[in-house]
């Protein structure tokens, strides 16, 4: 009975279609852009590197900007201290 399980399992593993992160590492902030109800869905746009230039390209259209969690330059590499003003 276990090995049809996990057989079955791994079947429908199998089967499920693996997604890619959307998220471009190289900018800063990202666009979701929302489709309508014909094309369905929404996309991510990640080629801006300031918020202004999203909000002004998501102007009038069915988006928002958010700040990219995957940005490489977001959290660079080092010591800090654990509280503030404490070396």
């Amino acid at each position: 009975m276990r090995a049809l399980g996990l057989s079955l399992f791994l079947l429908a593993i199998h089967f499920v279609p693996a997604q890619a992160q959307t998220y471009d590492p190289r900018y800063a902030i990202c666009m979701k852009v929302y489709e309508g109800s014909f094309g369905g869905g929404e996309w991510i746009d990640c080629s801006y590197t300031s918020l202004p230039q999203c909000q002004a390209s998501a102007f009038g259209r069915a988006a928002t900007c958010v700040i990219n969690p995957y940005f490489a330059q977001a959290f660079p590499r080092g010591r800090y201290p654990r509280h503030p003003g404490a070396y």
